[in-house]
């Protein structure tokens, strides 16, 4: 793929990002949370730019060649590559959290079952379990975290304004569920985004086992 980068970025600036959003895609995608081609990944490259999947590219494959730039509006630069159908999704966390700088959104089997489960009640409420901890912010168990689970459409900016209606409000958000879909999570580095995504992915799990038994 061809990519010519802005001045402003050192080529291998850009390098480095796509190599780790290119590995952290290829362990995801070994756990089985990026079946087909679904899921993208993104990070911050600057102020006014992200790297991000290039659309349509198997997860389990990718190496920098198929990473992209595009600036926070969501238009690529430099290439004449599509960027994931869910790009203003990414770039919508970096234009409202500046300490953001990598986005993971996957589609397990565990976050989209999750999803249809509690799309009813719009919200998943995470209570009493340790590793909440392990969501920057939350020191304790004894804490209530809210995931929010937003109706599907294919209609981005429907979703944006759901997130912005979210975070308006001045509701806590560190990840959220689209029904029938999967999960958004972020950090202020790839390494923190992999773990709330793992954290979270564990703690779903436990609240749909908890659902099972409680209905044996």
């Amino acid at each position: 793929m061809s990519q010519t980068l802005p001045a402003t970025i050192p080529a291998s600036l850009f390098e480095a990002c796509a190599d780790s959003i290119a590995h952290t895609a290829r362990e995801l995608a070994a756990l089985g949370w990026t079946p087909a081609t679904s899921s993208n990944f993104s990070m911050r490259v600057d102020a006014e730019h992200a790297a991000i999947t290039v659309s349509g590219r198997h997860k389990g494959r990718l190496d920098r060649n198929d990473i992209m730039l595009v600036d926070l509006d969501g238009h690529a630069v430099g290439t004449e590559a599509r960027p994931s159908a869910e790009t203003a999704l990414h770039t919508q966390i970096y234009r409202r959290r500046p300490e953001v700088r990598a986005v993971l959104h996957t589609h397990s089997r565990t976050q989209s079952v999750a999803s249809r489960l509690f799309a009813g009640d719009g919200v998943i409420r995470l209570q009493g379990w340790e590793l909440q901890k392990a969501i920057t912010g939350y020191h304790t168990h004894e804490s209530t975290l809210e995931i929010p689970v937003f109706p599907n459409t294919q209609h981005m900016p429907e979703l944006v304004a759901q997130v912005d209606a979210w975070l308006d409000a001045g509701k806590p958000l560190h990840a959220y569920l689209i029904d029938g879909h999967g999960i958004y999570t972020w950090g202020r580095d790839m390494a923190e985004a992999q773990r709330h995504l793992e954290a979270l992915e564990f703690l779903l799990g436990c609240e749909l086992d908890l659902k099972k038994l409680r209905a044996s």
